[in-house]
C-alpha cells in the first residue's frame, strides 16, 4: 500500500492513500507476506471487502486475481470462528489451493472436500469443488454455520453447458449475509454479470482490469525466424500487422510472384487461412525447442489440441536427442519423482510408462493432459514450477486455472477438434492459452509464438490476438434434483420466483428489454409507413396484399412447371382470379399507385421483422420458469411430486430419494431404485452398472459389444435400465424437455473386472482408456456408489458400499485428484 507520507505524492494521491489505509486497516499486515506489491485493482477489491461488500474481479490470466481471494481468507481468519469456503471448478485446482492454504495457515485450519476426498471438513478454511457446496446448500449442512466468505474461482465456468448451472445455484442459494468473492477471466460483459450479482447478492463491487502484469510479445515462427506479429515501429498500440508478415502472406511465404489473393470463403474449414499454399519448410518440434533455448525463451508450453499429439511430440523431441537439464537438475528431478511415486507398485509402473516418462522428465521434457495419471500430472506441474522441466506439450486443459506459467507459449495451430469438426479457436481461448506466458517477478515480458502454417492470414490472426474479451453467457437450466430440493424448501410458486432470479433469466430479460424497445421503435416506423401509403381511393394495405400474393404465385409458377395438369390448371385459375381482383380494386387506378406500393413493401418487410421480435419476446419472458414447469409436470406424472389436500405441489416419498441424487441421470437412477431394477446385482455388477450410468464416451473411446459385457444379473439389469431410459426419454420429450443420452456400458466390463481385483494392465486393455481417464471415470463411479450407499435401502445400499470399496484401490486410491 502507498504510504500517505511518501515524498513526491500529489495532494490527491496522498488523500487517496490515506482513505485506503482507513478503509482497509488489515491490508498492511497482509501485504507484508506478499512477494509482489499489490496492483491497483487488487487494492480496490481489498477495500471493497473491508467495507463489507462482495466483489467480482475480472482480470487476465496471471494478473493475480487470487490475491483478492487470499485477502478474503486473511480477513476471515482475523475474526473469531469466521469461516471461508474456496470453491474451484476442478479437483486439481482444489488440491493445489488446499496445499497452499495448509502451508500458510497450518493443517488444523484447512479442509478439503472434493466428493471423493474428505479432509477436516469442519475447518475454518475449506477448499471444495462447486458441486460439493451446492449439495451442502440443498442439505442445509451444519458446516454452513459461521460462513463469512465464499470464493468462486474461475466463475466464468457458469457458461459451461455441462456444469455451469451449479455456479448459479450456489450464487442464488447462499445466505445473503455470506459475501461472495467471484474471480473471472476477462469477459466483455463483466458489468452485466456484476449487475446480476448486485441484484441477487446485494452490494457488489465490480472491478475490471485488462492489464497483464507481464506484457505479452506476440510472434509468428516462419521457418527458423521469429517475426513479431505486430509492427514494432511504434504502431503496436493500434495492432498494425507487421508489414513483413503481410508480404510473406501475399507471396506464399517466399519471394516471387504472389499467388491468387483472397479471403477464405465460408465453405473453407479455417477462417484464418487464405488461399495461398506453399511448402513452408517448418521446423520440427525438437528444432523449435532448441531455437527457443538459444534465444532464452524457455521454459515453454506447447499447446497441442490432442492427447495423442502431446505424447507424440514428447517422443519426437526425445528421439532427436534433446537434453535441457544439467546433472544437478536431473538428480533433483529423480529425487522428487521417486518420492511422489513411491506408493505406486512396481508392476503398475511399467503399465503406466513410468520409465519413459521419467527419462523425459530428466531431460526436461514432458506431456500434460487428462489421459495421464493424476499423480504424474502433479509431478509435471511441480517440476515445471521449479524450472526443472523446460518444455511441456499440453492440451488446453492446462490453461484452466492451474498455476503453471511459462516464459513462452507456442501454438502450433489455430484450430482444434470440438468433437464434431475442426473449428477455429475463439478469442477467449486464445487469451486463456497465451495468458500462461510471462512469469511475474521472473520475466520482463511473456512471449507467444504461432507457428506459420500454409496460407496463414496474418490480418485475421492479429484480429484474434488483439481481441482480449469474450461474453459470459448463462447455461442454467432446472434439473429434476434441483426442482425437488427447491420445492421442498420453498414450495412451487416461490421456487418459480427463485429461478426467475437466475443469470439466465436476467440475460433473457435484458435482451427482452432491448427487443421490446426495438419493437416500439419499429411500431412508430410502421405507423409512418402506413400513413405514407394511405390512398384516397381505398384501403391500400388490402391492395398491396393482393399484389404481393399475385407476385408470389407468379414466381412460384415460373420456377416450377412440374406437377400434374390439374395442378397447373388450378394455379392458372388462381392467377386469373387474383389479377381480376387487383384490377377491380379502387386503388388500382390511383395515379400515385407505385409510390404507395413502395411504402407498402417497406411496411410489409418491417412488419415481418416486428412480428418475429414480438414472438421472441414472448418466448424469452419467463423462459426458465417455463422449463421448471415442464420438469415439475414430469415429476408429478411419475409420482415424485404430488398435490396435498390444498392443491399445493409437495414432495412425495420417492422425491426424498431423488433430492439426494446428483448427476446427469438423477431421474433415471431414482427410478431404477424405486422399481428395484438393481436389487439382484452383486458387488462387481453394481460397480459395472454405476460405471454405465456415469460414463460419457469420448469420440475415440472403445465401446466394445454385447459379448464383452459382464454376464448374469448385470445383463438383465442393464436391459431393464436401458428400457426404462427409453420410456423416460419419451416422457421427457412429450413434455418438451431434451432428455438425456442413452446409458453407455463401454466401461462396464473394465469396472467389473477391476472390482473383482484384476490387474491394471488387463483392465486398461479392456477399457481402451488411458490411465488418467480410467482413474477419473472410476472416481465418478465411486461418487455415484457413495450416493447409492446413503440413499438406497437394502440390498442396493450395502452392495453399493462394498462396490465402492472394491474399486477404490491401486492407482485409484493413491491418486489424490481426479
Amino acid at each position: 500500500m502507498i504510504d500517505p507520507g511518501s515524498p513526491g505524492l500529489s495532494p490527491a494521491e496522498r488523500y487517496a492513500a490515506s482513505r485506503l489505509r482507513e478503509s482497509a486497516p488489515h491490508l498492511d499486515a497482509f501485504r507484508e507476506g506478499l512477494a509482489f506489491d499489490m496492483d491497483p485493482f487488487q487494492l480496490e477489491a481489498a477495500a471493497a471487502l473491508e467495507r463489507g461488500e462482495s466483489v467480482l474481479v475480472a482480470a487476465p490470466t496471471g494478473a493475480g486475481k487470487t490475491i483478492v481471494a487470499e485477502y478474503a481468507v486473511y480477513l476471515a481468519m482475523q475474526r473469531p470462528r469466521a469461516k471461508v469456503f474456496y470453491t474451484a471448478p476442478m479437483k486439481a485446482l482444489s488440491n493445489q489451493k488446499f496445499q497452499e492454504f495448509v502451508a500458510a495457515y497450518g493443517a488444523d485450519n484447512v479442509g478439503l472436500l472434493t466428493g471423493d476426498t474428505n479432509i477436516n471438513s469442519g475447518a475454518r478454511i475449506v477448499v471444495m469443488t462447486t458441486e460439493v457446496l451446492r449439495n451442502m446448500l440443498y442439505a442445509d449442512s451444519d458446516l454452513l454455520r459461521d460462513l463469512d466468505f465464499v470464493v468462486m474461482d474461475e466463475v466464468h465456468y457458469l457458461a459451461d453447458r455441462f456444469r455451469g448451472a451449479v455456479w448459479e445455484e450456489v450464487i442464488i442459494h447462499l445466505p445473503r449475509n455470506v459475501r461472495l468473492v467471484s474471480l473471472s477471466a476477462t469477459v466483455s460483459n463483466a458489468e452485466e454479470f456484476g449487475d446480476w450479482l448486485q441484484a441477487v447478492r446485494g452490494d457488489t463491487a465490480v472491478i475490471v482490469s485488462e492489464e497483464r502484469p507481464v506484457p505479452l510479445d506476440q510472434h509468428v515462427l516462419v521457418r527458423s525466424k521469429l517475426l513479431d506479429l505486430f509492427d514494432s515501429s511504434g504502431q503496436a498500440a493500434t495492432h498494425r500487422v507487421n508489414p513483413e508478415l503481410m508480404r510473406l502472406a501475399s507471396s506464399g511465404g517466399r519471394g516471387g510472384r504472389p499467388p491468387e489473393r483472397g479471403r477464405a470463403r465460408g465453405r473453407d474449414r479455417n477462417r484464418y487461412h487464405a488461399r495461398a499454399a506453399f511448402n513452408d519448410d517448418k521446423l520440427n518440434r525438437a528444432e523449435i525447442v532448441r531455437l527457443l533455448g538459444s534465444q532464452n525463451l524457455l521454459p515453454a508450453i506447447f499447446f497441442i489440441f490432442s492427447r495423442v499429439g502431446c505424447d507424440q511430440a514428447v517422443a519426437q523431441v526425445l528421439r532427436a536427442g534433446v537434453h535441457l537439464t544439467e546433472k544437478h537438475e536431473r538428480d533433483v528431478i529423480r529425487e522428487i519423482v521417486e518420492e511422489r511415486c513411491r506408493a505406486i507398485p512396481d508392476e503398475d509402473l511399467a503399465v503406466l510408462g513410468y520409465w519413459q516418462w521419467l527419462d523425459g522428465l530428466e531431460r526436461g521434457v514432458a506431456a500434460h493432459h487428462a489421459g495421464m495419471l493424476p499423480a504424474f500430472k502433479e509431478v509435471v506441474e511441480e517440476l515445471f514450477q521449479k524450472k526443472l522441466v523446460k518444455a511441456v506439450f499440453a492440451t488446453e486443459t492446462l490453461a484452466l486455472g492451474i498455476n503453471m506459467p511459462a516464459r513462452t507459449v507456442v501454438l502450433e495451430k489455430l484450430e482444434k477438434f470440438n468433437g464434431e469438426a475442426r473449428v477455429p479457436i475463439t478469442p477467449g481461448e486464445y487469451t486463456q492459452l497465451t495468458g500462461r506466458a510471462g512469469r511475474r517477478g521472473i520475466d520482463v515480458e511473456g512471449h507467444s509464438v504461432i507457428q506459420w502454417q500454409n496460407g496463414i492470414d496474418p490480418q485475421a490472426v492479429a484480429s484474434l490476438a488483439s481481441r482480449r474479451t469474450y461474453p459470459l453467457n448463462s447455461s442454467f437450466a432446472p434439473t429434476y434434483n434441483m426442482a425437488v430440493n427447491l420445492i421442498e424448501q420453498f414450495g412451487r410458486e416461490r421456487t418459480r420466483d427463485v429461478l426467475e432470479s437466475s443469470f439466465a433469466q436476467f440475460q433473457a430479460d435484458r435482451s427482452v428489454v432491448d427487443m421490446a424497445r426495438k419493437v416500439r421503435s419499429q411500431e412508430e416506423s410502421l405507423a409512418g409507413y402506413a400513413k405514407a401509403m394511405e390512398c384516397h381511393l381505398g384501403d391500400f394495405a388490402e391492395y398491396a396484399s393482393i399484389r404481393r400474393e399475385l407476385g408470389d404465385l407468379e414466381r412460384k409458377t415460373v420456377r416450377s412447371d412440374a406437377g400434374s395438369r390439374g395442378e397447373r390448371d388450378r394455379r392458372q385459375r388462381q392467377l386469373t382470379e387474383l389479377r381480376k381482383r387487383l384490377k377491380q380494386h379502387p386503388c388500382h387506378s390511383c395515379a400515385d399507385r407505385e409510390a404507395h406500393a413502395r411504402w407498402a413493401e417497406r411496411w410489409w418487410r418491417l412488419k415481418k421483422q416486428t412480428d418475429e421480435l414480438r414472438r421472441q419476446v414472448k418466448t424469452r419472458t419467463g423462459a426458465v420458469a417455463k422449463v421448471f414447469d415442464r420438469v415439475t409436470d414430469v415429476l408429478l406424472e411419475l409420482g415424485y411430486l404430488t398435490r396435498n389436500e390444498h392443491g399445493a405441489v409437495v414432495v412425495a416419498e420417492g422425491g426424498r430419494i431423488l433430492k439426494r441424487i446428483y448427476g446427469e441421470r438423477d431421474l433415471l437412477v431414482a427410478e431404477c431404485l424405486r422399481r428395484g431394477l438393481w436389487n439382484d446385482l452383486d458387488v462387481a455388477g453394481m460397480a459395472a452398472m454405476a460405471a454405465a450410468i456415469v460414463y460419457e464416451p469420448r469420440r475415440d473411446d472403445g465401446q466394445g459389444d454385447e459379448r464383452s459385457l459382464p454376464k448374469g444379473s448385470f445383463r438383465a439389469a442393464l436391459d431393464n435400465t436401458t428400457t426404462l431410459w427409453a420410456n423416460l426419454d419419451d416422457v421427457e420429450r412429450d413434455h418438451r424437455l431434451p432428455g438425456t443420452n442413452p446409458v453407455s456400458p463401454g466401461l462396464s466390463m473394465a469396472m467389473y473386472r477391476w472390482a473383482q481385483g484384476a490387474a491394471l494392465d488387463s483392465v486398461l486393455m479392456d477399457a481402451e482408456l488411458a490411465a488418467g481417464d480410467f482413474v477419473r471415470m472410476t472416481k465418478q463411479t465411486i461418487d455415484l456408489l457413495d450416493q447409492l450407499s446413503m440413499v438406497a435401502d437394502a440390498p442396493v445400499g450395502p452392495t453399493a458400499r462394498k462396490a465402492l470399496e472394491s474399486i477404490r484401490r491401486g492407482i485409484v486410491a493413491y491418486s489424490s485428484v481426479g
